[in-house]
């Protein structure tokens, strides 16, 4: 297979599964923000196989697909604020210096948090709202801290264990 049709078919394979996994998102209402975190490897496979433009495709496509064919669109707005672009920008980040990084990554997702925040009050934990904006952001950062250690870790398992594979199919 070339490279460019495995570009292709990888980026809607991967498009495909990320509207599945928000699909179980609007299905599953408990699991909402796990499925939109599930939804998000599948733009971080495309950025490791294929690259910047499938990563962008996967997340667009995907957000579209999604917001029009799913009937709860709760984890559809997860994905879009936050899970669905994450990957590309950890990506660009991480080559910055450590603490630097780390600052742009919590500036970046106490935005998307405050987004949540203020305009989906009821989506997002509604027991969790009622808490004073101080230790809720605390809160929220020190779990956003441990989400993206298991992301990092679950990204490193992929490249070492998965893509060797795929890039072994790609000539």
């Amino acid at each position: 297979m070339g490279k460019k049709t495995f570009t292709i078919t990888y980026t809607g394979l991967m498009t495909a599964l990320t509207v599945a996994a928000l699909y179980l998102s609007a299905a599953a209402a408990n699991l909402r923000l796990s499925f939109a975190a599930i939804a998000s490897l599948f733009a971080a496979s495309a950025l490791i196989e294929a690259g910047w433009g499938a990563a962008v495709f996967v997340y667009a496509g995907a957000g579209l697909l999604s917001g029009l064919l799913l009937p709860s669109k709760d984890g559809v707005l997860l994905y879009l604020l936050f899970f669905g672009y994450y990957p590309i920008v950890k990506s660009l980040v991480e080559r910055l210096p450590k603490a630097l990084s780390w600052a742009v990554k919590l500036l970046v997702f106490n935005g998307a948090f405050t987004v949540l925040r203020l305009f989906f009050q009821g989506l997002f934990a509604p027991g969790l709202m009622a808490i004073s904006p101080v230790p809720l952001y605390l809160l929220m950062s020190a779990a956003f801290c441990v989400f993206d250690l298991g992301y990092s870790k679950l990204l490193q398992f992929y490249a070492q264990r998965i893509s060797k594979y795929l890039r072994k199919n790609q000539r």
